[in-house]
């Protein structure tokens, strides 16, 4: 199979589809209920399964925190394919005096140079907490990345704010691309859709944009479409999956839409559409 298309960033050369780990860790944004339905059946092997499809069809990307089950999976997916990952890591850390010292910030990125992160983007929790609208500036985001590039990787926010991107490109940010939310029920955006779109088109550097299925509400065929769509030819879509056919499913639909093709992947059926098939 030819390699799924790519784009670089930082220098970086980066698939354009990056792997989502929310549904192997058990982030569902939908219920307690689901997460613990995540965490029971994602296993190692389960996620070494899916990581697989992904890295045979050229998309090797993983962007999350590199906790042992998904390190361990990651090393199976890699012995399996001969492909090596690229780590994009979201870490959280202390922004004020006196929290756990393991979570200073020159021991997380420390860390995450030892997980093999190229990359290392503040997370959401961290970034959107530091953005001051009114003077509009990321407190000590340059005190943050210069660690990070201290430590060889390259340095990105992720937000769900859309203001740290016009507010980073304003200021001259020291950093590479944005995460951000993106998709076509409005799902967590702060603004409409349209509005995080004209944000996204404008923006000076490349964008990974998230959540494309609004976390389960949009149809795969619906949330891509939009996307691919919608989005320019260096910014990326990542997504989350449960199985290795739904893997598959996210690259063909992909690939169709930004190659312009009606997708002809196989329908779920269910009794009341037996009348529609003749």
């Amino acid at each position: 199979m030819t390699d799924f298309p790519r784009t670089t960033v930082g220098g970086v050369s980066v698939s354009r589809l990056i792997i989502g780990t929310n549904w192997f860790l058990g982030w569902s944004h939908t219920s307690a209920a689901k997460d613990r339905f995540i965490k029971s059946f994602q296993t190692r092997e389960n996620i070494a399964d899916i990581l697989t499809v992904f890295f045979e069809a050229g998309v090797d990307a993983v962007m999350g925190m590199a906790v042992p089950l998904l390190r361990d999976a990651i090393e199976d997916a890699q012995d399996r394919t001969g492909r090596e990952a690229t780590l994009i890591l979201t870490p959280h850390f202390n922004i004020f005096p006196g929290g756990p010292a393991e979570d200073d910030p020159e021991r997380v990125f420390d860390r995450c140079k030892e997980q093999g992160g190229t990359f290392c983007f503040p997370h959401q929790c961290v970034t959107d907490r530091l953005i001051d609208r009114l003077h509009g500036t990321i407190r000590d985001i340059d005190t943050y990345t210069g660690m990070i590039r201290e430590r060889g990787m390259v340095p990105g926010l992720s937000t769900h704010m859309p203001e740290a991107i016009t507010i980073a490109d304003a200021t001259g940010a020291d950093v590479e691309t944005y995460i951000q939310l993106y998709n076509a029920a409005g799902f967590l955006l702060q603004v409409e859709t349209d509005w995080v779109g004209r944000i996204i088109k404008d923006a000076k550097k490349p964008v990974m944009t998230i959540k494309p299925l609004a976390a389960g509400r949009l149809l795969p065929p619906v949330g891509l479409a939009f996307v691919w769509s919608t989005i320019r030819d260096q910014d990326m879509v990542t997504i989350g999956t449960t199985t290795p056919d739904e893997a598959r499913e996210v690259i063909d639909l992909s690939l169709d839409f930004l190659h312009r093709r009606l997708p002809d992947h196989e329908l779920q059926r269910t009794r009341s559409k037996g009348t529609l098939e003749g």
